[in-house]
């Protein structure tokens, strides 16, 4: 697993989490974790190869 930030929403602040890297239905990449505060999914898109 990989350590990305990302905004949590529940939090409603800054994260960094750990997670992993998948691709969504539109094709684009993102990371796809649990906040550490809370446990709330998180996720981050990431820019092309």
């Amino acid at each position: 697993m990989t350590s990305y930030d990302g905004y949590c929403v529940k939090c409603r602040e800054k994260q960094q989490f750990d997670g992993q890297e998948v691709e969504l239905a539109n094709g684009r990449r993102a990371a796809q974790g649990s906040c550490p505060a809370c446990g709330t999914k998180m996720n981050r898109i990431l820019g092309k190869k």
